[in-house]
């Protein structure tokens, strides 16, 4: 079946917003008397701000009561927002733009399926917003992937069958959703980790417009 929409998930694959996370949980962890290293941020990706906190609060050897951990996690997000709102095109990952434009102008539906509940700020920034037909975020589902409800209500929302969707993801959890909705997914990062994706390219750089043209063809 023709390839008629392309879905993309946001970080990782548009922009890397993970510096940023970093950087607002260094900021609190600094506030609250200790270092915090992008080594220890590693045990951070993926998981919730609920239990982002506790890790991090465990790094420190730090107690708080949980009227303080709301507190504290929405401090967290305001840093993160103060970041992320001096963003723009620039800081978009490799070839991304002319992809976009290039998708734009053959006429291939464009969503957006992510996870992040600033997704629509974030595109706002970078000035993009115009790209997407549809913008599913974490506003809008209620589990997290590798369940597949986000990529089958950008389906839905896009008027396609699954079998005429592309996924572009970094994350196994986002290609196993994916696959899990019986769409082809494109997986960027590491081939180890992202074994079960249909092809896999070590950057944005690497997945380029020829390339998704023939996919688009086949």
């Amino acid at each position: 079946m023709n390839k008629t929409a392309v879905i993309f998930d946001l970080d990782g694959v548009i922009v890397d917003t993970a510096k940023y996370h970093y950087l607002a949980w260094k900021k609190l962890a600094n506030k609250l008397g200790f270092d915090f290293t992008h080594e220890q941020n590693e045990l951070l990706k993926g998981v919730s701000r609920v239990k982002s906190l506790e890790i991090l609060l465990n790094i420190g050897d730090v107690s708080l009561s949980q009227q303080e951990k709301q507190q504290y996690m929405h401090e967290k997000n305001e840093h993160y927002l103060s970041f992320i709102t001096q963003m723009n095109e620039s800081e978009m990952l490799p070839n991304m733009m002319t992809i976009l434009k290039f998708l734009k102008e053959k006429g291939i539906a464009i969503a957006l399926g992510s996870a992040s509940k600033n997704a629509k700020l974030i595109l706002d920034t970078l000035q993009i917003t115009q790209y997407f037909d549809e913008i599913i975020d974490g506003n809008e589902v209620s589990k997290a992937k590798p369940d597949p409800e986000v990529f089958i209500l950008a389906a839905h929302r896009l008027n396609k069958k699954p079998e005429e969707c592309i996924v572009v993801e970094d994350a196994a959890a986002g290609i196993d959703a994916a696959n899990a909705a019986n769409m082809l997914c494109i997986g960027i990062g590491e081939k180890e980790i992202l074994k079960e994706a249909t092809y896999v390219f070590k950057s944005t750089s690497e997945l380029t417009t020829e390339f998704l043209d023939k996919l688009i063809k086949k």
